[in-house]
């Protein structure tokens, strides 16, 4: 399982249920990352949509205890039933897209967390973990980021992340390539991966 997600410089997902930045470069790379894939949300999350309805070209899967079912998405009222529906499907092909809590919930079951981060204050009210605080070091390259603004995906900066849950401790080592970086309206944005390693 892997979440995708977008956070300003302080790791901050939204305000007013809602996303911080319109970013169509980001929307894109969403997209063509999760089509046909499974998607994993929080009720909100799910509200938050167009009409509150589901992603379209895409399993979804909504925990909403107390939700009534519906036909165009699948909704489970508990974790347990949660894991039972993800369990049906190929690991790598399920994607945690939010909301602050359930990335929260799930982020320790995840292997892997593709997140854009945009080098600007979003004023955000709900925020993803700081992976910069995880003792991998700074995101982005020393060179100026302006001199590089086109999106590559080749260009990824991939961080193997090792986590001990067994002490309660983590432990982590990175593995970095320079990020793809873009221009958003707020500032420059950067796409990235991080590994994690049970």
């Amino acid at each position: 399982m892997r979440a995708i997600v977008v956070v300003d410089k302080n790791w901050g997902i939204g305000k007013n249920n809602d996303l911080l930045f319109s970013l169509p470069a980001d929307m894109k790379h969403f997209r063509e990352t999760t089509t046909g894939k499974v998607v994993v949300m929080g009720s909100n999350t799910l509200r938050s949509f167009p009409g509150g309805n589901p992603l379209k070209n895409r399993v979804n899967i909504v925990l909403w205890p107390g939700g009534e079912k519906r036909e165009d998405c699948t909704i489970v009222g508990s974790l347990e039933e949660l894991f039972g529906e993800i369990k049906k499907y190929p690991k790598d092909d399920v994607f945690v897209v939010g909301g602050a809590m359930l990335y929260r919930t799930l982020l320790p079951y995840c292997d892997e967390v593709i997140a854009t981060k945009v080098e600007a204050d979003g004023g955000a009210e709900v925020f993803f973990e700081n992976l910069d605080a995880l003792e991998i070091g700074a995101w982005y390259p020393q060179a100026t980021p302006s001199k590089r603004t086109a999106i590559s995906s080749a260009l990824l900066c991939t961080a193997t992340v090792r986590r001990l849950r067994s002490a309660g401790e983590r432990r982590h080592k990175a593995r970095r390539k320079i990020p793809s970086l873009f221009a958003c309206g707020g500032g420059i944005a950067c796409f990235f991966r991080v590994k994690i390693l049970q």
